[in-house]
């Protein structure tokens, strides 16, 4: 049986100062294994189909200044695109197009615009009597073996990394661009435990280069570690009307290296943060939705009262994402 797959790509959230974002992907079928709302599963697309998506991180920031000519970071949304296709029933590619609005509360330095475009490979396994290439067609219970996946990627300088204030600043955090590439690596683990539960597993690290800005300034942005789990439960499935239903419970770790100031670590960057996200799934014939609200639920901040507008200092993140097979 040829694997029926509804795939939904998402986002990772932006680190820290809210200027990171990336992405991971991930695939599910009506019958077999569940997608978490954010992290990437272990599902490649079938050969020879391709899809389109959209997706929607907004965050939603803390504010502690009383002062209205000390404006703080407000919210910011993460809009993200992307294409992608199977070139074999083990190996898919993808290509993301992210536009990022940064918003500051009245007064303060607001930034908008399409943000560094980035590629990513992915590559199936699946372990059935020994680890194998995903091969082309699996069955019910072939779905339910372990399943794993390898990806890396790159983004390219697409966007502006010099945009300045009104006072002709650059502030490296509020721009849309890095300068330069970086690069992601990762791995996942998906298995369904029972016909209602499925676990995955993403271990994923990406890294920055130097960059220096037009003000003369160098500035590399910290290395971000993540290590995600997420428990998938099939509340409703319908093969007739090729409806599915799932909840989703997921849970993040992220750990921010400090940024690099002309060779100085910054302050007030990097520590270590602890999400949790739940939410809802929806799939019907090819089209998937997914819908979550992720907290912070412990952090562990290098200076955390200067870090306003930072990762882990949310008052909530919404994530919704839409996405089609053809």
């Amino acid at each position: 049986m040829k694997r029926m797959a509804a795939l939904c790509l998402v986002l990772a959230t932006p680190a820290a100062l809210a200027h990171h974002g990336v992405a991971g992907v991930g695939a599910a079928s009506l019958e077999g294994p569940g997608a978490p709302i954010e992290s990437t599963t272990s599902a490649t697309l079938p050969q020879g189909s391709a899809f389109g998506f959209l997706k929607l991180d907004h965050a939603k920031y803390k504010t502690f200044d009383p002062d209205p000519a000390n404006a703080e970071s407000a919210y910011a949304n993460f809009w993200i695109a992307g294409l992608g296709y199977g070139f074999t029933p083990w190996l898919s590619a993808y290509v993301f197009v992210p536009y990022h609005e940064k918003v500051d509360e009245p007064g303060g330095f607001t930034t908008r615009g399409f943000a560094d475009i980035s590629v990513t490979g992915q590559i199936g396994f699946k372990y059935d009597q020994g680890l194998r290439l995903v091969p082309e067609n699996e069955t019910a219970d072939d779905l339910e073996d372990w399943h794993f996946t390898v990806f890396g990627g790159a983004s390219f300088p697409t966007g502006n990394p010099n945009l300045r204030d009104a006072s002709g600043n650059i502030d490296p955090g509020k721009s849309t661009g890095f300068g330069k590439p970086s690069f992601s690596i990762g791995a996942t683990a998906t298995k369904v435990f029972s016909p209602h539960w499925t676990f995955n597993a993403e271990l994923s690290h990406l890294r920055f280069q130097e960059y220096a800005y037009d003000d003369g300034n160098r500035t590399r942005f910290g290395s971000e570690y993540r290590a995600n789990g997420a428990l998938n439960y099939r509340l409703y499935s319908n093969a007739d009307r090729k409806l599915r239903v799932d909840l989703v419970g997921e849970v993040q770790y992220l750990r921010l290296g400090r940024d690099e100031t002309n060779g100085v670590d910054a302050q007030a960057t990097g520590g270590d943060i602890g999400y949790f996200l739940p939410g809802v799934r929806v799939y019907w014939n090819k089209i998937t939705a997914a819908f979550g609200v992720k907290k912070a639920v412990w952090t562990h901040l290098n200076e955390e009262d200067q870090q306003q507008g930072a990762e882990g200092k949310e008052r909530y993140r919404l994530i919704f994402s839409i996405s089609t097979l053809f």
